[in-house]
């Protein structure tokens, strides 16, 4: 994908999806359509449609938020994020650099003890 301005980002995506992937925005808890999804296949980014998540990785943690243990293997980026008075690890596409949601360390212990915090307005979904 060549590099796409903020512009063209604008011309692609809904306002929300934009808000969201690009402006770093956060979905309403318990609203999106992915949160109580749990189809086998892969979970993709929204803005470019690299893959991101296995459905065989993604748990009910009862958060608000579709959540995973564990991404593909090089297809996110993590990066530290103090916004909003807080310390926590932003999750992105490493292909689009869109923003998907935040990574925390309270996710299932008898797997990676990691919970992929995920706005399903960044996710689209490819059954398998």
């Amino acid at each position: 994908m060549s590099r796409m301005t903020e512009e063209d980002w604008k011309k692609k995506l809904t306002p929300e999806e934009y808000h969201v992937l690009r402006e770093k925005g956060t979905d309403a808890p318990f609203s999106g359509p992915f949160y109580k999804h749990f189809e086998k296949g892969m979970y993709v980014c929204k803005a470019c449609g690299q893959e991101l998540f296995s459905s065989e990785t993604k748990f009910d943690s009862d958060c608000g938020w579709p959540s995973f243990d564990s991404s593909l293997k090089g297809n996110v980026i993590l990066n530290e994020d103090t916004s909003h008075g807080m310390v926590r690890t932003e999750v992105v596409c490493s292909k689009c650099e869109s923003h998907l949601g935040h990574l925390f360390d309270d996710g299932p212990q008898e797997t990676t003890g990691k919970r992929y915090c995920i706005n399903s307005t960044s996710l689209k979904f490819s059954g398998k």
